[in-house]
């Protein structure tokens, strides 16, 4: 599933059940709502008195020539439909505010919500699929939620009333002009059915083309590199192809719903005048009578009219909607236990005991792994690329779970403490740690953002990054674009050297931490490294053995295990693996 190549698998669940959902949102906001629906009873209310208006001033006064009369029914008439008229448009004001706090409101705790993910979630589907449903999906439920009570609440009552107003002035007529209704009804069924199929598609395809965009752009120095902007150029071409392609079978299944509802509605209109003219006689109804009962025809299909519009939108927002509350509803599976405890102060010693964990249930990565390391340890992972080291330090940062065995830091099982209370003693030092924009003292306070000047200050020299941020024509205060474009790969390094360091974690993971850096500077970082893995547990993967000669015991890995464990003098004098690999490497 993480490729932008393969469709997402279509989120299963009733649109009658997601959208009442959706709409709970609402009543954080029901005041405003119910100043919404005051304003809507007044527009609705002159609407359906203009026929009857209509009809007096024929039946009543011109008919009879009452000029007089006629005049006060006119200026009482332009009077309530001004009020009409600013009441629509204070409406509309009030609503586009609510809809638009009730989106944020939305996007905010779907945001949170992926934030409490795992990383088994991320592993599973591209970025850019997540972007499509925290940013296009949510920005596609706008309009519905405010055409929900500006259009759905309205038309309705409308037809109610309409209806009934009809029956009432002849039942006969209302029958002859509702004579095409079941037709409508069948019609509208299963037109339904085909577009939302093809509204759902269009959501999977769209969802396709950013994670392709996201993709592409993460990698465009790679594209260019090669010479591949023809290849990702046809890539994208079929993509937004395939967008296209479902998006007008969309549009073509609900552009049906207008002409099935203009087709009846001109059924309907001529059974009216049919009926009329042919059944009831046309001295038995006054001219008064059929002009309002034309109106309110048209007053009864428009909103027909109306209604399907909004079911049209409302098909592509439940699709929408249904996508996010699918993530929404994604429970995180590596959680803390009701009631966990804080962890303690770690001192750092770590144990595994028959651990075994694969990121499929297919393939175990790890299997029954077992070793103990005492407090202020500085422990070298080596060994194969895939072999596990990377795996071993997820593991006790629990960014997975393991699937049998117990990991235990200072003899606490740390699925049983408060997973927060957990990391935020740990630092992680990556070979891509991420610089985000922002200045260089933004970025080296990300590590304590509480932290003096003094005590950055102090990190940032620890690890010889003092030096050459000082040497920038701005310093510390240098601003750096998203990934830090502007320095260079040791220098990015070091900048997040600093970060981890001003943090001051208790167990320490350095993954191919110095693997950007040039090896003049690396020597220079590697007396940095030492302060910082002074006094604290330190796992260490290198693939550049010379890096490690200072730790205290290395681990060999090899698929599924630790084949080797010991001093690197120890390792040297049994040449065995970790003697083949250096041998290998010095040659």
């Amino acid at each position: 599933m993480n490729s932008y190549k393969i469709d997402e698998a279509q989120v299963q669940s009733s649109k009658f059940k997601t959208m009442p959902r959706l709409f709970k949102y609402l009543l954080k906001y029901k005041k405003r709502i119910l100043g919404v629906f005051a304003l809507m009873a007044i527009g609705t209310t002159v609407d359906l008195v203009n026929p009857l208006l209509t009809k007096s001033a024929i039946d009543n006064y011109i008919s009879v020539k009452d000029i007089t009369g006629l005049i006060k029914l006119i200026l009482f008439a332009t009077g309530i439909n001004i009020l009409a008229v600013l009441a629509i448009k204070l409406r509309m004001f009030l609503m586009a505010k609510t809809s638009n706090k009730v989106i944020q409101d939305l996007r905010q705790e779907l945001y949170d919500h992926i934030q409490s993910l795992d990383l088994a979630f991320f592993d599973s589907r591209p970025s850019g699929k997540i972007l499509a449903r925290l940013i296009g999906d949510t920005n596609s439920l706008k309009d519905i939620i405010e055409n929900a009570v500006t259009t759905l609440i309205p038309n309705l009552i409308s037809v109610i009333a309409v209806t009934v107003i009809m029956f009432v002035m002849n039942w006969k007529l209302a029958l002859a002009a509702l004579c095409s209704l079941p037709f409508l009804i069948a019609g509208v069924f299963l037109i339904s059915i085909k577009a939302e199929k093809h509204w759902k598609a269009k959501r999977q395809k769209s969802s396709n083309m950013n994670a392709f965009i996201n993709e592409d752009l993460s990698g465009i120095k790679i594209i260019q590199s090669f010479r591949a902007e023809n290849e990702t150029d046809q890539t994208f071409q079929g993509l937004v192809w395939d967008d296209r392609k479902e998006f007008i079978k969309a549009v073509r299944w609900c552009d049906a719903f207008g002409s099935w509802i203009d087709l009846c509605w001109s059924v309907g209109t001529m059974c009216l005048y049919l009926c009329g003219i042919m059944v009831l006689g046309i001295d038995n109804v006054s001219i008064g009578t059929y002009i309002a009962f034309g109106s309110y025809v048209g007053m009864f299909w428009q909103p027909i009219m109306n209604l399907s519009n909004f079911y049209n939108q409302f098909i592509n927002a439940a699709s929408g909607a249904e996508r996010i509350f699918e993530i929404i509803d994604k429970k995180a599976t590596v959680v803390s236990k009701p009631d966990a405890p804080l962890m303690p102060q770690i001192k750092g010693k770590v144990d595994f005991n028959k651990v075994t964990f694969g990121y499929t249930p297919e393939v175990k990565v790890l299997k029954d792994v077992s070793f103990s390391v005492k407090e202020g340890e500085t422990i070298a992972l080596v060994g194969p690329t895939g072999a596990g080291k990377s795996t071993i330090v997820n593991l006790i940062s629990r960014f997975y779970d393991i699937d049998s065995g117990t990991i235990t830091i200072d003899g606490k099982d740390i699925t049983q403490v408060q997973l927060e209370s957990l990391r935020t003693q740990m630092g992680i030092m990556t070979q891509e740690n991420y610089i985000f924009s922002g200045t260089i003292r933004e970025n080296i306070l990300y590590g304590k953002l509480d932290a003096t000047e003094e005590e950055m200050l102090n990190a940032a020299k620890a690890v010889h990054a003092d030096d050459f941020i000082r040497e920038l024509e701005n310093g510390y205060d240098t601003k750096l674009t998203a990934r830090g474009g502007e320095l260079s790969n040791g220098q990015r390094q070091l900048v997040a050297f600093a970060r981890t360091m001003l943090s001051n974690p208790a167990i320490l993971i350095l993954d191919e931490a110095t693997s950007s850096i040039d090896t003049k500077t690396e020597l220079q970082v590697q007396k940095g490294i030492a302060n910082l893995l002074k006094g604290r547990t330190s796992f260490v993967i290198a693939h550049r053995l010379s890096t490690i000669q200072n730790a205290d015991r290395i681990f060999v890995i090899d698929h599924e295990g630790i084949i080797e464990s010991g001093t690197p003098k120890e390792l040297m004098a049994k040449k065995g693996e970790y003697y083949k690999l250096r041998q290998a490497q010095f040659a």
